[in-house]
């Protein structure tokens, strides 16, 4: 009797010690079933990314420039963008951890199945035995360190969400962006090939004249040097809107070897913004931004609460009922089932100051992300004032340059009657006609930047922007 004591008190022990696990079969499988694992993965994955998060860049907003290709490109970019689809991914990573931390407040419990052959030290006989014991471990969070752990891992979750935001506005903005510089370079390319034309014209004219001596020959090689270097900037314009179709490609989710499929508006036909005249102080209370940076000082609070409750005393709970006999026959029997329950309360008496330095850590960070959270709240307002004089001050600017044009245009005009009258010559016209169109780029390079601003100023308000 006094070895089987023994025998069972060692045994229980062992119990204690050991981790149990459902065992997993392996099994060959065929390529049909392969490939339907693979399916199954797939619809799992394409289920957690299908999300679209239409409500985060306020399409309502995009529908105002009333550019079809335009609000087709914002939805593809939602639908397809694969920053986009990592930034959702994301979102679930955090929503695991804080369940994978909210387990440790739950107990632990788990079961398995020992057989046991045993011999005794002087004895003869081997005697077997069947067991099935149940374990049961808590630690008692009496303090509630392991809920501020959670609440912390929860506050991470909700930034997770708010940083899947800021990509959306992030991915849109860009998508904006780089249509209308598109739109730019296919109305500057317009352009600069009728200043090519012209450039070729005038070099020609000059040539002749040269021939004649009606003009000397450094200003035939200042003709031919300008029509050669607007030559070379009319490649530099096409390589600029080749990039700016590949960055579009990309965006959308789409390959760059297709960006001969991508449509846009004509320049003449596109939209010019309207400016606010003020932006209420309120809507940086809206942007993402500013509400991540205030999550991560609540959960940096969160974690100096839980590393305070480090120095406090852990309890742990732990019972064992397991059932045991020589028998199979016999294991269940009441007779058989032997039972623990215990607790303890352990306290660190010296731990090499690793606690309190902790603390010191926690609270260090915490300083250091409300120091962050202030210099978002002034960087915001900077972002928001900064984009709101860019658009006005190139809106004025775009006003004065489109009238210069206009009158510009006007005073070609009065050249082309007196051409037809005979009172100037073609070489002067066309050095007129070039003016006006080294003008015409101006004014669309001014209109467009303010359509870029305007995107701008709705990243800057967290697409709050009316």
């Amino acid at each position: 009797m006094k070895y089987k004591k023994l025998a069972a008190t060692l045994i229980l022990t062992s119990f204690l010690g050991m981790t149990f696990m459902p065992a997993v079969c392996y099994a060959a499988s065929d390529n049909k079933s392969e490939q339907k694992n693979k399916k199954e993965k797939n619809k799992v994955i394409k289920s957690q990314v299908t999300e679209y998060r239409f409500d985060y860049v306020n399409t309502d907003w995009w529908k105002g420039f009333d550019d079809e290709y335009l609000n087709d490109y914002i939805i593809k970019a939602i639908q397809n963008n694969y920053d986009l689809k990592i930034a959702t991914l994301r979102v679930e990573q955090y929503r695991q951890m804080m369940k994978l931390q909210f387990s440790s407040e739950l107990p632990s419990v788990s079961a398995g199945f020992s057989p046991t052959g045993l011999k005794l030290p002087n004895t003869t006989n081997t005697t077997g035995m069947w067991a099935f014991p149940v374990v049961v471990s808590y630690e008692l969070d009496l303090f509630l360190k392991n809920r501020d752990k959670t609440r912390a891992a929860k506050k991470e979750w909700e930034k997770s969400k708010l940083d899947e935001r800021a990509a959306y506005i992030a991915i849109s903005s860009a998508v904006g962006s780089t249509y209308f510089n598109i739109i730019r370079a296919d109305k500057l390319i317009e352009l600069q090939k009728e200043i090519i034309n012209d450039r070729k014209q005038i070099y020609e004219l000059m040539a002749e004249r040269n021939k004649v001596g009606l003009t000397s020959t450094a200003d035939m090689v200042r003709a031919n040097k300008a029509y050669i270097s607007a030559t070379a900037a009319l490649s530099d314009l096409e390589k600029s809107r080749t990039t700016l179709l590949n960055s579009l490609a990309v965006l959308i989710g789409e390959s760059p070897a297709n960006i001969g499929e991508l449509k846009r508006k004509p320049y003449d036909e596109s939209y010019l913004v309207k400016i606010p005249e003020s932006i209420p102080s309120e809507i940086i209370d809206q942007r993402p931004d500013y509400l991540a940076a205030e999550k991560m000082v609540e959960k940096a609070g969160f974690d100096v609460r839980a590393t305070k409750k480090e120095l406090l005393p852990k309890i742990n709970l732990i019972g064992l009922m397991a059932f045991g006999s020589s028998s199979f026959s016999q294991v269940f029997n009441w007779s058989s089932m032997l039972g623990l329950l215990g607790a303890s309360a352990m306290f660190d008496l010296f731990a090499g100051g690793r606690k309190v330095a902790n603390l010191r850590l926690k609270k260090n960070q915490y300083e250091q992300i409300l120091h962050n959270y202030y210099n978002t709240n002034l960087k915001a307002i900077q972002e928001v004032n900064d984009s709101l004089v860019s658009l006005k001050q190139d809106d004025k600017k775009y006003k004065t340059n489109l009238n210069v044009y206009k009158l510009e245009k006007q005073d070609f005009q009065y050249s082309q009657n007196k051409f037809d009258e005979g009172l100037i010559s073609y070489l002067d016209l066309l050095q007129r006609k070039e003016n006006l169109l080294s003008l015409n780029k101006q004014v669309v390079s001014d209109k467009i930047d303010c359509n870029i601003d305007y995107i701008s100023l709705y990243k800057a308000t967290g697409t709050k922007l009316q």
